[in-house]
């Protein structure tokens, strides 16, 4: 058993510890309301703008798709890894690089795979493997739609340049402070979505449904990546906090543990020195 020092010390640093996670706790709570709210606003908007799109592309003749809808022989693909700059974020991070490690091996395996990293974490781990073409872990530090535009328009020009024949994005969704869904979605090239609620559509045009597919398509990929980013973003705090109230709870057990520990090792050298004294007493009146 160990010393009462030695366990004195054990109690001071876990305190010490179980404080810096509970305030880490803390912080990571007030953030994820932040976050949270941000993602919860922006999902409608998002979904139904891609909705949108789907609907009125899924009506156009092939002759007259976009762009960014064409289907090319896929050669090389651009894996798009979400994750974050920090740590101690539980399997937030992990399970992201596991999700591209396993596309790329199984999905893809016979491709020319390079990947296009946003945050610190998965740039460090991914780039040991593959080829990372562009880390960016600055889009953290002011997370805007302007910001992710610029992102955006960049993969969609990869693509347009022939690049790239498909940009797929990975990246933790957004449930709720405990779960975090491994989210695979199809960037580039758009996918087309026939049903039998879009082919009775019955919309007025102005100017051209063309015109305005065309026009929708850049915004709706934009808002795409921002959204994946904002649930990235919300997931992360999520995890943490998560993570640190386990890792506080945790500290909590030990700390106990380790009271109950020096408590009896202190009853256990009391009950020696007693001991020594009746001895030493007996001795001398023998």
């Amino acid at each position: 058993m160990a010393n009462l020092k030695e366990l004195r010390s054990r109690i001071t640093s876990v305190s010490s510890t179980m404080q810096i996670t509970k305030a880490m706790k803390m912080v990571s709570a007030a953030k994820l309301n932040k976050a949270q709210d941000a993602i919860t606003q922006m999902r409608p908007y998002s979904e139904k703008l891609t909705q949108l799109l789907q609907d009125l592309s899924a009506t156009l003749d092939d002759d007259a798709g976009s762009k960014y809808a064409e289907e090319r022989e896929v050669r090389n693909v651009l894996i798009v890894a979400i994750s974050s700059n920090k740590g101690l974020a539980g399997a937030f991070n992990t399970n992201i690089i596991k999700a591209v490690k396993y596309k790329a091996k199984n999905d893809y395996n016979a491709k020319n795979v390079d990947v296009y990293t946003l945050g610190k974490k998965a740039n460090d781990i991914l780039k040991k493997d593959y080829d990372v073409r562009k880390n960016n872990n600055e889009i953290y530090d002011d997370l805007s739609f302007e910001n992710s535009s610029a992102i955006a328009e960049e993969l969609m020009q990869l693509f347009l340049d022939e690049k790239y024949d498909k940009i797929v994005l990975v990246y933790n969704q957004f449930k709720n402070a405990a779960t975090q869904i491994v989210k695979h979605e199809q960037f580039l090239p758009i996918e087309r979505f026939e049903s039998e609620e879009n082919k009775q559509l019955d919309y007025i045009f102005e100017p051209s449904k063309l015109e305005i597919v065309k026009d929708l398509i850049p915004k709706s990929l934009k808002m795409q990546l921002f959204k994946a980013l904002r649930d990235s973003f919300a997931s992360e705090h999520g995890a943490r906090m998560t993570a640190m109230h386990k890792a506080t709870e945790n500290a909590t057990e030990l700390r106990d543990d380790l009271k109950l520990s020096y408590n009896k090792a202190r009853q256990a050298s009391i009950t020696n020195e007693i001991l020594e004294i009746v001895g030493g007493a007996e001795a001398l009146n023998g």
